[in-house]
Order: C-alpha cells, then sequence, then structure tokens
C-alpha cells in the first residue's frame, strides 16, 4: 500500500511539472529528460509511469486545465465578494495584467492553442476537452440575455486578447491591450454589471 502511494505521488508530480512545463514551452517544449530531471527522478522511471509521452501530454493537459479552472473558480469568486458581477469577475480575472508575466500558471487553452492542431489524435482529444470545458464555464456566467453564439465568441475573444497581449509583451502595451478587451467584452457582455 506504502509503495503504491508513493508510485501515485511521483506520477502525480511528473505531471504537475509537464502542466507547468507544456504551458511555459509549449507541448514541443517538453521534452522527457527535462520534465523526470524537474520532476527530480531519472530519465528511465519514465515509462514505469507512462506508456509514452504522448500518454504524459494527455494527463498534463488536463492538470492544467483543472489547476487553471480552479485559480479561475477562486479568483472570480474573491472578485464577486467584493461587488464585482458574474461576467465581469470573469473577464476581470482572465485579462488580468498578471497573465502576462505568469504563464506556466495560466490559461493552458491561450498557451498552447496554435499547437493542438499539430498534436497526435490523442492529445487534440483531451485538448478539445478542455476547449469545450472553458466555454461551458463561460456560457455559464453570461447574461441571460446572450445569445446562444455569445459563449464560442467570448471564449475566443479572451483566448486570443491573452495571447496577443503577451505578444506585445509586460509592460505597457500589453497592459493597454487587455485593458481595452475588457472594456470591450463589458460593453457588448456584461451592461449594467459592476467591475472591480
Amino acid at each position: 500500500m506504502i509503495g503504491s502511494n508513493r508510485r501515485e505521488q511521483t506520477h502525480q508530480r511528473i505531471v504537475d511539472t509537464a502542466a507547468r512545463a507544456i504551458r511555459r514551452g509549449g507541448y514541443q517544449g517538453v521534452g522527457l529528460a527535462d520534465i523526470m530531471k524537474a520532476a527530480g527522478l531519472t530519465h528511465g522511471g519514465f515509462y514505469a509511469h507512462f506508456a509514452n509521452r504522448d500518454a504524459l501530454l494527455v494527463e498534463a493537459i488536463e492538470q492544467a486545465g483543472v489547476a487553471s479552472a480552479q485559480s479561475m473558480i477562486d479568483a472570480t469568486a474573491r472578485r464577486e465578494a467584493r461587488g464585482a458581477g458574474r461576467f465581469a469577475a470573469l473577464v476581470s480575472t482572465y485579462l488580468a495584467d498578471i497573465h502576462l508575466s505568469k504563464i506556466e500558471e495560466g490559461c493552458p487553452i491561450a498557451a498552447l492553442l496554435s499547437e493542438m492542431p499539430r498534436q497526435s489524435a490523442e492529445v487534440q482529444v483531451a485538448s478539445r476537452r478542455r476547449i469545450r470545458a472553458f466555454v461551458a464555464a463561460i456560457r455559464e456566467r453570461l447574461p441571460e440575455t446572450a445569445d446562444d453564439a455569445a459563449a464560442d465568441i467570448v471564449a475566443a475573444t479572451l483566448v486570443g486578447a491573452l495571447q496577443m497581449a503577451r505578444a506585445l509583451g509586460d509592460g505597457p502595451e500589453g497592459r493597454a491591450f487587455l485593458a481595452a478587451q475588457r472594456t470591450a467584452l463589458m460593453n457588448t457582455y456584461g451592461a449594467g454589471e459592476a467591475s472591480t
């Protein structure tokens, strides 16, 4: 039993390390030797936990998605407790300036979107699951007056805005771009909601 628990902890440590690494360096930036070293393990131990690299990537994107979603839930709840509306809290949290520099802790969709179509079928399926979960979370926070296409439009705007702001850099230009996108989304979909 103790050995099984240790094995599960080691497995989770590898997945957690890979989840940060894929957001930081992309799918192609994940080398097995580097992941194992960062997890404090030898490269040879990898195959005791995963059938292949794609199996690790599938678990890593799931872990990154779950961690990102939980972080969003916690941050939006704090904003709502300070008086922000549900949609405003989502927009302010996702497009927060801190996400310009904290790529490895942020949304895996924004970090990996352009690479997703070039992955194996197995990794693409896991990536699509994360996208669908993200759109569903947005749909729950939209005002009742929003039409059916609104969640897709907001998801694309959030992800694209974050990607473009990151390309502009963690400075005045990137921050101004995020601020403009927050305002545009609130004007379009969050009219009447308080934002903080």
